[in-house]
């Protein structure tokens, strides 16, 4: 009796610290997550960092939040051009101060916040930037700007652009892995890193040339920015002129060495501030927090939906995963809704499963049926990107988004050498029917196996190809030969036909509207933001470990990624880019 005294205690004791906990916890939560409207005061100066990540939507963070090292929320990519154009007509900001260091964004993405800025500057207010370490990204936002300063010992990185690929053959070899590869597509490159120690010629060729067309952008943008031309430009680069900042304001990439200090008095002057008075210097999440963007009007609505990261099967609560069984919930949600007039269908993604990527296209061809439905692409619209945006009435890409890849492939691994030699560890077993085996990495496959793969992967290559012809009213010939898993920019693609329009989020919803035909209309995005405890429970657990793994492998992060990816593929045919591209 008395045990059952002791554990009764014990019980309600631990239930009544749980229930203390989670209110304690949402208190916290709600101290960190809703603070005090601000109010934007006059000469406000909004400042700009090009080293913020901007994801498409917004991110709540929660216990960065709690543990004060971290913004509660940081502004989505679209978010923060909307806040760019709002702050042209706010008569409480006077300019823009951008902080030049490290551009952690994609192309695309620069794209679209340089052409928010170079719109901002239509309004007369001022523009200027500096920085102390420029990288090429970073430099080419900043162009943007009507002054770009640099500090005196500060650096500016001009020396072109470069792709590098990891390879993996070499280890496999050495550990006994054998990659059984099935692909179509002379440039579908995925797999090179497992059959290859170097690239192929197909794939040098591809890459030399969507690189040279990124690089032609930049040029390009620089040099109209800076009044130099692009050869001169390339010269530079070409023979390392930018190694100190006297050459950058030598070769007038900048306007001027200064000092942080000298840069703010400057900022006095032009906003017309005393010498001895601070500047009112506001934060992005401090004038998102402080201001209300309007979603326009009237029972009309344009459905904005968010695809962003690896496509992949089934669900997932993570932000960075385009879940089939997720999107075709949200798509299925707006398509039925009779307000929503129209769908935007934003695409940052480098494609993922094969599958996954039918199953989407599939809901967004049934909503097409009875609404426009517009794509705007981001940094990557590629393979599984490209096959879930090819249905839609309008795409519009930037200049230097990275998209097509129209190709597949499918891996499996023979570890059976590896388990043998290396650790011993052998395998057997019985089976009911001749193929129940089939992709076990303990043997490796036969002839005949290999055979009912390849076909496999040739059928949906032919169904991804089809959906092509389908969307894009392509001749079956010009698609295959446009497609063979060739990487393009998104000028490219315009001129192929695999993208309509170069342009924005903002170019599709003018585009979106325009078909639906409404002069007036609210903006919803979707899917909707995770609430704040559910974001905050997910941070104590996955996230954590994630920022543990990084912290812990350092620059070896991202190859660590890599292996996970190649693990990944294992028996999944991949609608995928060959790799992620740093440049």
């Amino acid at each position: 009796m008395r045990f059952f005294k002791v554990f009764l205690a014990s019980f309600l004791a631990f239930v009544v610290f749980a229930v203390l906990s989670i209110i304690v916890l949402s208190v916290l939560i709600g101290k960190a997550l809703t603070s005090e409207k601000v109010t934007i005061s006059p000469n406000g100066v909004l400042v700009l960092e090009t080293g913020q990540a901007y994801h498409e939507q917004k991110v709540v963070n929660p216990l960065g939040a709690l543990m004060k090292d971290e913004p509660a929320e940081t502004p989505g990519l679209f978010q923060t051009i909307r806040l760019i154009e709002n702050a042209a007509n706010d008569d409480n900001i006077k300019g823009i101060y951008l902080k030049v260091n490290g551009n952690a964004n994609g192309f695309a993405s620069n794209e679209e916040l340089r052409n928010a800025l170079i719109r901002f500057r239509q309004s007369k207010k001022f523009v200027y930037a500096y920085g102390e370490l420029m990288d090429q990204n970073a430099y080419y936002l900043a162009t943007a700007a009507d002054k770009v300063y640099l500090n005196p010992k500060g650096i500016v990185d001009f020396t072109g652009f470069s792709s590098q690929i990891t390879f993996f053959k070499g280890a496999l070899d050495k550990l006994e892995i054998k990659p059984e590869i099935f692909y179509c597509g002379k440039f579908k490159s995925a797999t090179e890193p497992l059959r290859e120690t170097q690239m192929t010629a197909a794939n040098r060729i591809q890459t030399t040339q969507f690189l040279g067309e990124l690089y032609g952008n930049f040029l390009q943008g620089i040099s109209k920015a800076r009044n130099v031309d692009t050869a001169t430009l390339h010269g530079y680069a070409n023979e390392n002129l930018i190694q100190e900042a006297a050459d950058a304001l030598k070769y007038k990439l900048v306007d001027g060495l200064r000092y942080d200090d000298e840069v703010v008095n400057e900022l006095k002057t032009k906003a017309g501030i005393k010498a001895d008075e601070k500047v009112n210097f506001i934060t992005l999440g401090k004038y998102n927090n402080g201001t209300d963007l309007s979603n326009g009007t009237g029972d009309s609505k344009i459905a904005l939906i968010y695809a962003q990261g690896e496509i992949i099967g089934g669900e997932s609560d993570h932000d960075n995963m385009i879940a089939s069984e997720n999107y075709i919930r949200e798509i299925r949600k707006v398509r039925e809704d009779k307000n929503v007039k129209a769908i935007v269908f934003r695409v940052n993604s480098g494609g993922g499963s094969a599958l996954a990527s039918e199953i989407i296209w599939r809901e967004l061809s049934l909503a097409k049926k009875v609404k426009p439905v517009v794509v705007s692409m981001g940094d990557y619209a590629a393979s599984g990107g490209y096959y879930i945006s090819c249905m839609a009435d309008s795409i519009f890409a930037q200049p230097n988004t990275l998209t097509g890849s129209i190709g597949v492939f499918g891996v499996l691994f023979n570890m059976q050498d590896f388990f043998k030699n290396k650790l011993g560890v052998t395998f057997d077993g019985v089976k009911t029917a001749q193929y129940a085996d089939l992709g076990s990495m303990g043997r490796p496959l036969t002839e005949g196996e290999k055979r009912f793969i390849q076909n496999s992967v040739d059928s949906t290559y032919g169904s991804f190809k089809s959906r092509v012809v389908a969307g894009r009213k392509l001749d079956p010939a010009i698609v295959d030969s446009i497609a063979q898993g060739h990487v393009w920019s998104g000028v490219q693609a315009k001129e192929l036909g695999l993208v309509d329009r170069i342009g924005g989020i903002n170019d599709a919803l003018v585009c979106a509207a325009k078909l639906a035909k409404l002069s007036s209309y609210r903006l919803r995005e979707y899917p909707e933001v995770k609430d704040p405890f559910t974001k905050l429970v997910k941070s104590l657990g996955g996230d954590v470990s994630t920022s543990m793994v990084k912290k812990e492998l350092g620059v070896n992060y991202e190859l660590y990624q890599k292996v996970k990816e190649v693990q990944a593929m294992h028996g999944v045919i991949q609608a995928k880019m060959p790799y992620s591209y740093s440049f």
